[in-house]
Formats: C-alpha cells, sequence, structure tokens
C-alpha cells in the first residue's frame, strides 16, 4: 500500500474517533458539558493525538530502518566477482536498485509478467532487453547475481510494506478504541492534550538542530566513503581538477584548491562591490535622507533581494560581460578574451548583495540609541563627526554580521558563477580569467553521468563538507570581532 494512502487512513480513523470521543465524553455527562472535567473538544483531541502520534511514529521508524535492513541483507548475496577492479559494494547495490526499480515499473506497465519477474531462471539477456526497450534498465547488462538480488530486493521491500501497513492499520484502530474508552466526564482530556502540544512545540523547536545534525553526518558519512576511494591528501594537495568519468578513460585528478581559490576570489570582489555600496547607502537613508525618499528608497533597494539569481546570471553573461569586453578585450586593454570571468560574476553578485548589506545596516544604524547622537552634537561635533565617531563604531558588530551575511551568501551563490565565470578551475590571479567555485562543481558533479557511488560523484559531499568548516571558520572570526568592539563601547 502506498504511504500517501496509508496516511490518509490512519487520518480518517483519528477523525472518525475524533467524533466518538467527543460523543461519549458528553453521553458519560448526560449531554450536559458542564459536567465534564474538560471542553467537549478535548476529549475528540485526545483521541486524535493518540492515533496519529503513534501511527505516524511508526511509520517514521519503519520508512527509516526498512532500507537499511533490506540492503544489509541484500549486500550479503552479493558474491565478490560481481565486484569488479574500481568499483565498490555501493555501485553494485545501485545497480540492484536499479534493477528492482525497473521490475516493478515493467510489470505495472504490463511489458513483463509478474511470473517472469520473479523467476529466477529467467534468461537474463532476454529479460535485459525487454527492460532496455521499455526504458527501465540504464546499465549495460544484468547478470545473474544482480538478477536474484533485485529479486529479493523487491520481494523484500513489498513485503515490508505490507507488513508496515497491517502493523499501522493495526495500531491506528487500537488506539483509537483505548482513547475511546477513556473519553469519561472525569478524564483530564486537557490536561493531556496541553502536555501533546508542549511535545508538539519542543519538537517543532527541535527540527533546526536535528536538520543540522543530519546535515553534517551525510556530508561526514558520505566524504568518508569519498576518502576511501581517493586519497585524502591529493583532494588537499593537488592544483589541478579534472575529473575523468567511467568510460572516458584516464585517472580523476580531483583537487580542491582550484575550486576554493575560485570561491574566495569571486567572493573577495562581489563584497568590494557590495559593501561599500551598502554601507553608503545605508548611512544615507538612516542619516541623510528625509522619511518621504527613505521611504521611497529603502523598498526600491530592496527589490534586487528579491530578484532571482538566474535574472542575476544572464545579466552578467548579456550586459556586464560584453561591457568589460569592450573595455579591457583585445578592442581595449587587451586583458579580457571573453565574456565569462571573475570580474563579470563578481560583479553581478556584488550587486545581488546590496540589499542583505544595505538593509540589515541600515536596521542596526537606526537602533543606536538617540542619547549618543544628541550627546555628540551636544560636544559640538558636525553631523559626519558623529557618524564616523560614533554611529558607525557603535553599529560596527551588528554591521560586520551583516556582511558576514552576504559573505555566506556570495560563498554559496551558483547561478552566477556558472553564467558569469564559467566552468574553469584554475589558480590565477587574473580577474578577468574565467574561473568556478566550489559550488558549482558540486552541482556539476551529481548532475554527471558517473553512478552515484564513484569518486566522481562522493566527491560534491567533500566538497560541501569543505565549504561547511570555510564558512563556519568564517562565523567563528566574525563572532570573535563582534565580541570585542562590544566590549569596547558597553
Amino acid at each position: 500500500m502506498p504511504v500517501i494512502w496509508l496516511c490518509v487512513i490512519v487520518l480518517a480513523i483519528s477523525i472518525v474517533g475524533f467524533i466518538f470521543g467527543r460523543q461519549r465524553a458528553l453521553s458519560s455527562a448526560g449531554g450536559d458539558a458542564r459536567n465534564l472535567h474538560s471542553l467537549p473538544n478535548y476529549y475528540g483531541w485526545n483521541v486524535f493525538m493518540k492515533v496519529v502520534a503513534p501511527a505516524f511514529g511508526l511509520m517514521i521508524v519503519w520508512l527509516i530502518a526498512q532500507p537499511l535492513v533490506v540492503q544489509n541483507s541484500i549486500s550479503g548475496m552479493i558474491p565478490e566477482t560481481e565486484i569488479k577492479e574500481g568499483s565498490s559494494i555501493g555501485l553494485v547495490m545501485a545497480e540492484v536498485r536499479r534493477t528492482a526499480d525497473g521490475l516493478n515499473n515493467a510489470v505495472a506497465a504490463g511489458v513483463i509478467s509478474q511470473d517472469l519477474s520473479n523467476d529466477p531462471g529467467a534468461d537474463v539477456e532476454a529479460l535485459t532487453a525487454s527492460l532496455k526497450e521499455a526504458g527501465q534498465v540504464v546499465t549495460s547488462t544484468i547478470t545473474q547475481p544482480i538478477l536474484l538480488a533485485a529479486q529479493a530486493y523487491r520481494t523484500m521491500t513489498n513485503t515490508g510494506s505490507l507488513i508496515l501497513a497491517a502493523l499501522v492499520l493495526l495500531v491506528s484502530l487500537g488506539a483509537a478504541g483505548f482513547a475511546v474508552r477513556q473519553a469519561d466526564k472525569d478524564y483530564k482530556a486537557r490536561n493531556v492534550v496541553e502536555q501533546g502540544v508542549l511535545a508538539l512545540l519542543m519538537a517543532a523547536a527541535s527540527v533546526a538542530i536535528l536538520t543540522t545534525i543530519g546535515i553534517v553526518l551525510s556530508l561526514v558519512f558520505n566524504t568518508a566513503e569519498f576518502f576511501r576511494l581517493y586519497p585524502a591528501a591529493d583532494f588537499f594537495t593537488l592544483l589541478e581538477w579534472a575529473p575523468s568519468f567511467s568510460g572516458r578513460g584516464g585517472a580523476s585528478k580531483l583537487g580542491i584548491l582550484p575550486l576554493l581559490w575560485g570561491t574566495i576570489y569571486i567572493s573577495i570582489i562581489a563584497l568590494l562591490v557590495a559593501v561599500p555600496i551598502g554601507l553608503f547607502a545605508a548611512v544615507y537613508l538612516s542619516e541623510y535622507a528625509t522619511p518621504r525618499v527613505r521611504g521611497i528608497a529603502k523598498p526600491l533597494l530592496e527589490i534586487l533581494a528579491g530578484i532571482p539569481t538566474i535574472v542575476y546570471g544572464l545579466f552578467a553573461l548579456l550586459t556586464i560581460g560584453p561591457l568589460l569586453v569592450s573595455v579591457f578585450g583585445e578592442d581595449g586593454a587587451g586583458w579580457m578574451s571573453g565574456g565569462r570571468a571573475v570580474m563579470t560574476a563578481g560583479i553581478a553578485m556584488g550587486i545581488m548583495l546590496i540589499p542583505f548589506v544595505s538593509s540589515l545596516s541600515d536596521d542596526i544604524i537606526n537602533a543606536v540609541p538617540q542619547a549618543m547622537r544628541d550627546g555628540s552634537y551636544g560636544l559640538g561635533a558636525t553631523q559626519s563627526e558623529t557618524i564616523k565617531q560614533v554611529i558607525l563604531p557603535a553599529a560596527l558588530p551588528g554591521i560586520v554580521g551583516a556582511i558576514l551575511l552576504a559573505a555566506s551568501r556570495a560563498i554559496g551563490e551558483t547561478m552566477i558563477v556558472v553564467m558569469g565565470a564559467g566552468a574553469a578551475a584554475r589558480l590565477s590571479l587574473n580577474p578577468f580569467e574565467a574561473m568556478t567555485t566550489v559550488t558549482a562543481k558540486i552541482v556539476s558533479q551529481l548532475t554527471g553521468d558517473s553512478d552515484f557511488a564513484s569518486p566522481e560523484a562522493l566527491v560534491a559531499f567533500a566538497l560541501g563538507i569543505s565549504l561547511f568548516v570555510l564558512t563556519l571558520g568564517l562565523n567563528v572570526f566574525a563572532l570573535y570581532i563582534v565580541r570585542k568592539y562590544r566590549e569596547q563601547y558597553e
């Protein structure tokens, strides 16, 4: 049974339980709600919660555990001869899953019969040809061990789905019956429901923490698998990025240094554009602009933050690039050979980051107490002196935070880099050459033609965790700066 239908059935049982629980509580009070400990709806919500919580909890645990159990069982069926040189058990299991999915889709489409899909003695070549003709399998040839493992995978997965459906329905009906029997006029339904709502709020508050932990663990485990297949020393020290996917020949050279340099270089140029313009705009809007001008200029400036990054990429490709070529290209200084370059992407990204710096800095400057301004004016300082020597130093921790946010946004940008800076991984100081970044290569590696468990695909996770460490270090450094100046001005 599909999971979505199982969820619908559980919700239907809980709604019916809500109605019966409410009616039973009223019946026990002789139809007078004043004789109940809690309002009638609390008895219904008590039943609803006690049906949904265990049913969905069981479903979530089962759906997480079943793939792990099935994969561990099936991996033991695969002989060593199927793990070719340069391959791994992960690659073979990916082929098993693809074959199992192909069999399921082919049976559903009527391409092959159910008996043929489960027949361990089926003609492997004929079955492969039928599946390829239906567009279900992308591997070259299904071997007999892969077919047997795929059939076992299908059987275990389908059996697990049936057991899950039966258990969830039994738990839902049992919980509904138990909760309805509890619906008595003296039962403290409100207390139970409020405790349940409190648990729900605590779970919602934990989502961000658990999500962060899950992201980090997924990066760590896949990165460890990558370093098992590819030397870590080469990844961190090679000055060349040249992935060689299966079937193209040659060995991959996966050095992160050219990508890190491109990421940092483009981000620095973007910040050199965004920080001065954004900070000057914030000072003008908060200290010099009239309320009418501020009311018009600030929303117009913040519109930049709502423009999709693909539009900035097109702007870089069609406007900024040709403009730079006309000035620094062969007809000008002769430094630039094409429109895609570090400078092109950096300028476009800097324009995108202006509202991040200006809007946050404007709010931070406005938060500086007016008493500090009045004290400065009282000592005879001019408005410009007050801004330079009082307001900006007092707002500096918040401004650093705004710049940090802009830097993190620049480091994680992808589309502007792909369209404006090109895809060349190189170490160069020339801002008029094409380069690329870590994020752009993460996308290209995961959308390439290699298997997901190959080094060329797993390198994306190593790149991701390297980028995570880089941004974490940036945050720690910014926190140090913020605390230092806070101690000085407080």
